[in-house]
């Protein structure tokens, strides 16, 4: 399996290509869209889905460029942060930046939801409530896909909309920190870590 973060998005956001075999998925859809397109092409892949970890504009801000190109490509989210898409708009304009349409989703997941996989791979949801009600980890193999819930030595803001402190604590000590030490992380913005690392050196939640 292959995995090239595409970190060019606003506020850092990274959108992440993932590839096994002649399927792929794109984590999230933030920037990049000319490069990953053209990376698509050139390894001859099939952009099978567009897996969103949250609502927040700065991870769907390019999801409706890239259907465009890939219109075969299914879209999925969490039906939480349903809200939270729909008022991308409103997103955009408090902070500052052009605004888009909001963008379609062909399908809502959950931690129920079954089926999912490229490649070899399957792809496990983890629901993680905290920095927004229907944030979402990804769980690839012993790759894990953050979102905004886990960052290297830091969590995702719980004082915006749908945000709870008690909410990411509970998401983090109880589902993450209970995947194998080894898990990699890749989240929704900076480096990458382990799970074993954050339960030792995360500064909001040590293990």
């Amino acid at each position: 399996m292959q995995i090239i973060p595409y970190p060019n998005g606003i506020y850092g956001a990274t959108t992440y290509l993932v590839y096994d075999k002649n399927d792929a998925i794109l984590i999230d859809c933030t920037s990049s869209i000319d490069e990953i397109a053209s990376k698509i092409k050139k390894e001859n892949l099939n952009l099978k889905y567009i897996l969103i970890t949250h609502g927040h504009f700065d991870h769907v801000y390019c999801l409706s460029k890239i259907k465009e190109q890939f219109p075969g490509a299914l879209s999925f989210i969490n039906k939480e942060d349903l809200e939270l898409l729909n008022q991308i708009e409103t997103q955009c304009y408090m902070h500052g930046v052009e605004q888009i349409k909001i963008p379609c989703v062909d399908g809502l997941l959950d931690e129920d939801t079954k089926n999912l996989s490229v490649g070899d791979y399957e792809i496990k949801i983890i629901q993680t409530k905290g920095h927004s009600k229907g944030g979402v980890c990804y769980l690839i193999g012993d790759n894990l896909f953050s979102g905004d819930t886990l960052f290297y030595e830091s969590i995702g803001r719980c004082d915006l909309y749908g945000g709870s402190i008690s909410d990411i604590e509970k998401s983090i000590k109880e589902k993450l920190y209970s995947l194998p030490d080894e898990t990699v992380v890749y989240p929704g913005h900076g480096s990458s870590t382990t799970i074993e690392h954050e339960k030792r050196y995360n500064a909001y939640f040590r293990n």
